[in-house]
């Protein structure tokens, strides 16, 4: 349908608590969906939630097949989820780099479960219910960040872990965050 603006750190819908989707299966709910995965991919996304495109509901998407942000990502798979709800299923968190298409060219070291649940609704409102762990996990936490209006940079621990990726990954192409 349509590539729509990516809300950039410091707009006010990405620090708010998004609203449960209520219906499901609707053709509101389908235009959005579309307008997401067009967004995702035409700015080489591993996810996208809502609030980013301004629409402070409770709908991520996200998946990795070959992406030049990640190279080095492991795949996980398109997944649209809806109302979601995570547990970690261990206590243990690992760091790892990450940036954020509200975020454009920097990175940061975050800790992130390292194994969690996460359940949730699909657009037909049938029950989504996955354990998983290492870049899908992360993925997801992110994502579902953007749901309760956290940036990956208040989960950080150290900011001098913070930088433009232009700086920290000197061989990669700094347009790929942009």
């Amino acid at each position: 349908m349509a590539v729509r603006d990516i809300l950039r750190m410091g707009h006010p819908v990405l620090f708010q608590q998004a609203a449960p989707v209520i219906e499901f299966n609707t053709p509101e709910l389908a235009v959005l969906l579309e307008d997401m995965h067009d967004t995702m991919i035409a700015a080489n996304g591993a996810g996208l939630a809502a609030p980013q495109i301004g629409m402070s509901l409770q709908v991520v998407i996200f998946g990795v097949k070959e992406n030049p942000r990640y190279p080095d990502a492991e795949q996980v798979p398109y997944t649209i989820l809806i109302n979601p709800k995570i547990t970690a299923i261990e206590d243990e968190m690992v760091e790892g780099w990450e940036g954020c298409l509200s975020v454009p060219g920097l990175r940061g070291v975050v800790p992130r479960y390292s194994h969690i649940r996460y359940t949730g609704f699909d657009p037909k409102g049938e029950v989504i219910d996955r354990t998983v762990q290492g870049f899908h996990a992360r993925v997801v936490q992110h994502e579902c960040d953007h749901l309760i209006g956290v940036l990956y940079p208040m989960r950080m621990t150290d900011l001098r872990a913070l930088g433009y990726t232009s700086v920290l990954f000197p061989d990669r192409d700094e347009s790929e965050d942009d």
